[in-house]
């Protein structure tokens, strides 16, 4: 591992009084043979963290923070390469909290380990003695890309309700498996997702969702949401979703039911519409229970999913992109609209285009498993292809006239807009109306229908 190591943080160690380790998610990747190229290096010692801090400093290290109650000091390097070093302690907490309630410090490395979630992530690497510490076994685990909790299962769930989530995300970014006293574990304690702040239950969820960037590869996302599915986790975070579990659907449509077909969903989807696609049927168990069918969960699930994402506070902006998805995710569905209103379709939804036939595609293959192309996006490319060979304007700056242009003709203000939309509205069905001497005459032509 000694390749790895960053020359700054060589140089820590050896200015430290006490040994130096490299411990977490580095070494594991390391030893897993998945070391990425930027590293989160989560670093430790039996120094206190004002040995650290000053060490440090005198290495060039910029200081970005200090904790002196947990003894951990955030710093980076010249390189701009972030670490975060804490002094060897061990903790107590109260039942699902995910805070420390109490801390005690020492030089203890098999009490340093103990304080940590898995026995893959308590593998120590000596900095300066180019030696790994393993004082829990974590190396034949991640030799066996296994998950199993340094102490007792219900013990270490029970003390930290954000391990819960942490347990799901790891399993999709590593391809680690729980063993099964993990696994009961993390069910027996699912209630205490509660307690955790929903800002950490929303990182966690979108790492997980990303998992296929990490060593876990594709089925990463898959793998995590369905640990959280079976460990009842997804049931206290998004109730609604889970409803979906064995709800069927119709059988020459659909191989699932309604919450597996939506992990699915995630599985085919591209990483810009994860949460759309994880969350684009959560209208479906609330219309089934109210009306006995389907018919409006693309309205009710985008309601839902607005109820969902900010009870997890996300991201505003994301949030309402992907409760527009939602809502019109299933255009078109049964091929039915006319090209006409499709044209219309297109150009009011452009921003979102992509990203909306990404999902749709995603829906259709996990239906039954089927990577071919979705027909109803086909459909919408073939007439989307059209309307660019024609050049139809698909922006205001697209247009061959502009605000200037219709402030000569004495069209100002809310008008001017309201006129220049008009006119994308006339283009759309035929780009070759996009040239000024055709726009004026059309608007000539409104102008004499008007008065």
């Amino acid at each position: 591992m000694n390749t790895v190591i960053p020359v700054a943080l060589k140089e820590l160690a050896a200015r430290l009084p006490a040994p130096l380790y490299a411990v977490g998610g580095s070494v594991r990747d390391f030893l897993a043979g998945h070391f990425p190229e930027r590293a989160d290096w989560d670093i430790c010692s039996p120094a206190d963290e004002a040995e650290a801090e000053a060490a440090a400093r005198a290495c060039g290290f910029t200081v970005r923070a200090v904790y002196r109650n947990t003894g951990t000091v955030k710093l980076a390097d010249g390189e701009g390469t972030e670490y975060e070093f804490t002094r060897f302690r061990s903790d107590k907490y109260v039942r699902g909290i995910h805070t420390p309630a109490e801390i005690a410090f020492t030089d203890d490395i098999a009490l340093d380990a103990r304080r940590r979630d898995f026995c893959a992530n308590a593998v120590y690497y000596d900095i300066a003695a180019g030696e790994y510490r393993d004082p829990l076994g974590g190396i034949a685990d991640i030799c066996a890309k296994k998950l199993r909790t340094v102490a007792p299962a219900k013990k270490v769930f029970g003390e930290d309700g954000l391990r819960l989530v942490r347990l799901a995300r790891l399993a999709a970014q590593t391809g680690f498996a729980p063993d099964e006293e993990c696994l009961a574990g993390a069910r027996g304690h699912h209630a205490l997702i509660r307690d955790i702040a929903p800002e950490r239950i929303y990182a966690e969820l979108n790492l997980l969702l990303h998992a296929d960037k990490k060593a876990g590869g594709e089925r990463g996302p898959y793998r995590g949401l369905c640990i959280l599915r079976d460990t009842q986790v997804l049931s206290e975070l998004m109730p609604e979703l889970a409803a979906g579990g064995g709800m069927p659907q119709r059988a020459d449509f659909h191989r699932y039911d309604v919450l597996e077909h939506s992990l699915r969903c995630v599985l085919y989807a591209p990483p810009s519409v994860r949460w759309a696609a994880l969350l684009h049927d959560v209208g479906k168990p609330f219309c089934m229970l109210r009306d006995g069918n389907f018919y409006a969960h693309p309205e009710e699930g985008a309601r839902i999913a607005a109820d969902i994402l900010a009870r997890l506070k996300a991201p505003k902006k994301a949030a309402e992109r992907t409760v527009r998805l939602i809502a019109l995710h299933m255009r078109d569905y049964n091929l039915a609209m006319r090209e006409s209103k499709v044209r219309r379709e297109l150009l009011e939804e452009y921003p979102l285009l992509d990203d909306l036939l990404a999902l749709r595609q995603a829906d259709y293959s996990a239906c039954k498993d089927d990577t071919s192309p979705a027909p109803g996006v086909v459909k919408w490319r073939r007439i989307l292809d059209k309307m660019r060979a024609e050049g139809v304007p698909f922006s205001l700056k697209e247009l061959a006239v502009n605000g200037t242009d219709l402030a000569a003709l004495g069209i100002r203000g809310r008008r001017a807009g309201e006129t220049l939309h008009e006119l994308l509205l006339y283009c759309v069905q035929d780009g070759t109306r996009n040239t000024r001497e055709r726009l004026f005459k059309h608007l000539k032509n409104c102008t004499k229908e008007r008065s």
